[in-house]
């Protein structure tokens, strides 16, 4: 989970990132619209050049384990599984980094005064940082889905217009897939970030323990899953018109 003290610096992030996403979905587009029409209303949707294939990580950096390639079936998850997954997100290197940047922007901003200035402070920050991650990622990938036998992972639509697609990736906070291969409402996604948001009161100063507060991580956490899960949808066609395919 991320504090809501950090809004105003995320807030120019994905502003460009979507700005990004819809130039190169337009100029993918264009060839298209210039192609005949050899196609039955019948046939397969035509995917992107890269067909939509994700890879394991987003410039070999990120981890993106939950995305699932565009036309592709998977089995459920086993128990051990999600939880592997969860730990995957919580524990991979770039955790760490991304911790210690959020723990950096919100020390700059003295988001919890509390936690003292120096060395120390950023100590307290960074680990607070962790938790927030840990905690979000477990109930939302692990236990949650488990309990209501959802499938945590995002499975890539990877066709159609950039408002379509865009469309798509938000409203997968709302709708996602169950282990029989139906369609629910998320209730991991909107009942487990409500949970982190809640467990995360406990180890947080006294006076950040307010409804206002919590509601306020709790929200956040939900919007830039959407960003995410956006930049999932488009990290397909971003790794081949800007860098080939190479990640």
């Amino acid at each position: 989970m991320i504090s809501s003290g950090l809004g105003a610096s995320l807030r120019a992030f994905v502003a460009a990132g979507l700005w990004t996403v819809l130039l190169l979905s337009n100029a993918q587009q264009a060839p298209a619209q210039d192609a005949p029409d050899h196609q039955s209303a019948s046939d397969s949707p035509v995917l992107t050049p890269s067909d939509g294939k994700q890879s394991k990580r987003i410039l070999e950096i990120f981890p993106n384990y939950r995305a699932v390639s565009a036309n592709t079936q998977l089995p459920p998850l086993s128990l051990k599984n999600r939880f592997w997954l969860a730990t995957q997100d919580s524990f991979d290197y770039s955790s760490f980094v991304t911790a210690g940047i959020l723990s950096g922007i919100s020390q700059a901003k003295n988001s919890y005064p509390e936690f003292g200035s120096g060395g120390k402070a950023f100590g307290r920050y960074y680990w607070h940082a962790v938790a927030d991650q840990a905690v979000g990622n477990y109930m939302t990938e692990a236990i949650v889905p488990t309990l209501t036998r959802e499938d945590p992972r995002y499975y890539t639509l990877g066709h159609g217009g950039f408002l379509k697609r865009s469309g798509y990736a938000v409203s997968r906070l709302l709708v996602t897939r169950t282990d029989s291969g139906g369609r629910t409402f998320n209730v991991s996604e909107i009942v487990g970030n409500g949970a982190g948001a809640g467990i995360s009161d406990a180890y947080y100063p006294a006076r950040e323990r307010t409804w206002t507060k919590t509601g306020q991580k709790w929200l956040t956490q939900i919007a830039l899953d959407g960003v995410f899960n956006i930049l999932k949808e488009f990290w397909p066609d971003i790794n081949h018109a800007i860098f080939h395919g190479k990640y």
